[in-house]
């Protein structure tokens, strides 16, 4: 299978299955386009007529350009087949016994009453609470008793808001450092906050322990202050913005992430990244809003165009910054078009509920933080393991393979199939598929990987 676009003045053709990545003239792009229906006659004669009068179109030029894409085929570079459907199942369960990551839920609370949160203003339909030190030792404990001999295991710090309980973080942490070397393992540790909370022990904390802080914030004061609000209504972008900027600077602009939420109030998204590089963020990421069918912040139809428009000026404003020697990254732009993923990640994406889980206060296990809450994906928990295997099984058959509608897909071994949690809310399945968000994923795909042909090009057009 192949993909053809024209985009950011290149002509660009994918072909899937070798992930090889293709700039062509019109001549080829057009050759390629005919070649799996007509025979190498009717290419050269169609291509002939199609840009007769043309003096740089010479039959002898198009007969090598035939023959040029031909070999690219024999060598498996365009139309190679798929042969990954055989191994999918199988690459999953071989590792779906071995976690490599927790998401610590250590505040089911919230200083902010932001209206859009999928966690119910971080309570997750239950009670407030706050994880003890014993249970979050006891976590990981039970990351470093299932992790095989992987060495690098990952812990996120998240919430509701984790500084809420930041005594226990501290102390936590240094558990892990106490405990790491005599079982060969090394922690990596990642912390998302509102950034209410920060203050210079947070900054000289998570610039000392965090190999990653994600930092919540919409961009415009006006988009900003519009959900993410306290309990009073007041809008808290005055209040974390100067903090923000403080901790990148103490980080030295590095290792951090601004993690922005766009929604039915703002799809022209664009303007909220050009205010956060304005405030001299430049590691971004804007996520669409998850919520509710028939939540008024949820993204519609009609703000489709707008976001996928939205998305081109992203890429055009990335090259174009480029060139002025001002880079920045957006999250959902990061790809290696020389490397990249290896096709296990490729054909089974994240690893929720197999290499992946949360851990509520309580202890108890769920595939990842979006289904936290909805008691009928517990896995079980921390001191007794995954006892809920059916559960286990149906995240461990999650791959592109599992769903119909991804077969026919160009993105599939780029999205490995998409989300669980969104493809759940969206169809009531975990493999069904959120349509919303592959119109969004592909584009951001096509873009991203414009703007990393640019990049390998030097810019040229």
């Amino acid at each position: 299978m192949i993909h053809q676009y024209k985009l950011g003045g290149y002509n660009i053709v994918l072909d899937i299955c070798s992930g090889s990545v293709h700039v062509v003239d019109e001549v080829a792009y057009d050759m390629i386009e005919m070649f799996e229906s007509n025979s190498r006659e009717e290419i050269i004669a169609k291509i002939m007529e199609k840009y007769a009068g043309n003096t740089e179109v010479t039959e002898p030029e198009v007969e090598d350009c035939y023959d040029q894409i031909v070999e690219l085929k024999n060598s498996g570079k365009l139309f190679a087949p798929d042969t990954f459907e055989p191994m999918a199942g199988a690459l999953k369960q071989k590792t779906s016994n071995v976690v490599k990551a927790l998401c610590l839920h250590v505040a089911h609370t919230c200083n902010l009453n932001c209206a859009y949160c999928f966690a119910s203003q971080g309570k997750y339909h239950g009670e407030r609470a706050i994880m003890s030190l014993d249970v979050a030792k006891r976590a990981l404990d039970f990351l470093i008793e299932n992790s095989g001999s992987r060495r690098n295991l990952e812990v996120d710090f998240f919430g509701g808001e984790p500084l809420m309980n930041f005594d226990m973080l501290k102390e936590l942490v240094a558990y892990a450092r106490s405990i790491e070397k005599e079982h060969n393992k090394n922690f990596r540790f990642t912390l998302t906050t509102n950034g209410v909370l920060i203050d210079d022990d947070v900054i000289e904390f998570a610039n000392k322990e965090m190999s990653n802080v994600v930092l919540s914030l919409d961009g415009r004061k006006e988009v900003h202050d519009r959900y993410r609000v306290d309990y009073a209504g007041n809008g808290s972008w005055e209040k974390i913005v100067p903090k923000f900027q403080k901790l990148v600077e103490a980080r030295g602009h590095k290792d951090y992430y601004m993690r922005g939420t766009f929604t039915h109030a703002n799809p022209d998204f664009l303007e909220d990244i050009k205010q956060m590089l304005d405030l001299g963020f430049t590691e971004l990421s804007m996520e669409p809003v998850v919520c509710a069918e028939g939540d008024p912040s949820e993204l519609t139809q009609e703000d489709l165009p707008i976001v996928l428009e939205q998305y081109e000026k992203l890429a055009e404003l990335m090259i174009e910054r480029d060139k002025e020697g001002r880079p920045f990254t957006f999250y959902h732009y990061m790809i290696d078009l020389q490397g990249g993923p290896c096709i296990y990640k490729r054909i089974s994406g994240c690893g929720s509920g197999t290499e992946y889980m949360a851990v509520t206060p309580w202890g108890d296990l769920y595939p990842c933080h979006q289904f936290v809450g909805d008691e009928k994906f517990c896995l079980g928990n921390i001191w007794d393991g995954v006892k809920n295997t059916e559960i286990q099984k149906e995240f461990a058959g999650c791959n592109v393979y599992a769903r119909e509608e991804c077969r026919d897909c160009w993105a599939r071994l780029y999205c490995s199939g998409g989300c669980a949690a969104n493809a759940y809310h969206a169809t009531g399945s975990v493999k069904g598929v959120y349509k919303y968000g592959c119109e969004l994923f592909r584009k951001r795909m096509e873009c991203a990987i414009m703007v990393a042909v640019s990049r390998m090009m030097g810019g040229e057009e």
